[in-house]
């Protein structure tokens, strides 16, 4: 909860000067130095006087307006980032094609159907774009679903460690074809705050805090 929004106006004032030139100080000696110098013959017209005072208080207002409002913006940032510390630990399910491979190790795919298939087919690529292995499984219902990677390339190869991406869809018997949500499902180990958007450690690999669709004990 903002416990509190700045009435300071100085950060206003200096915002105003640079964007119009001046701040209500200088409209102010401006308009006594108008009132002094004017001709007694034709004085300055009260309701024009009137109008530009107005004039300048909406300025000014709409001025300490967006001060307040950049300060209320900062303290729920502040808020969300203090909240995102909560998924260390936990496991999360996210939309995201990340995975990361260990060295002489195995991964767990994870992804999304909107329907049901007769076989899933993932196919897994290099930070290249190069496919480097093509998985193949039996037939699946809508929804969640996960598939053991290997480690092993097309050849039977171990593949080399690092970080890769992959791609899911649906194949029927009768030659139709669906497209999957891949999925990372993960446990958080880490955040990153320095960035606009809070971003998880999870698996491995970075997991936009908006990409979350689940999180488990």
């Amino acid at each position: 909860m903002v416990t509190a929004v700045t009435t300071n106006t100085t950060a206003a004032d200096a915002s105003m000067k640079k964007t119009t030139g001046l701040n209500k100080d200088d409209f102010m000696k401006l308009f006594v130095t108008q009132l002094q110098n004017q001709d007694p013959l034709n004085p300055t017209d009260s309701n024009a006087m009137v109008a530009q005072m107005a004039q300048l208080t909406q300025v000014e207002q709409a001025y300490n307006t967006n001060t307040n409002l950049a300060s209320v913006i900062a303290a729920l940032n502040g808020q969300s980032n203090s909240s995102t510390v909560s998924y260390i630990g936990k496991t999360i399910t996210a939309q995201g094609s990340d995975i990361q491979l260990a060295a002489g190790g195995t991964s767990q795919i994870n992804y999304s159907l909107a329907s049901p298939t007769d076989q899933v087919k993932v196919s897994i690529q290099n930070n290249s774009g190069s496919v480097v292995r093509v998985l193949t499984g039996g037939s699946a219902a809508t929804g969640q679903g996960s598939m053991a990677w290997d480690g092993l390339d097309s050849n039977g190869a171990q593949a080399a460690a690092g970080h890769y991406s992959f791609s899911v869809s649906g194949v029927n018997k009768d030659g139709s074809t669906s497209t999957g949500t891949p999925l990372i499902k993960a446990v958080v180990s880490g955040i990153k705050t320095d960035q606009s958007n809070p971003v998880l450690t999870a698996g491995g690999v970075d997991v936009p805090l908006a990409n979350v669709i689940g999180v488990g004990g």
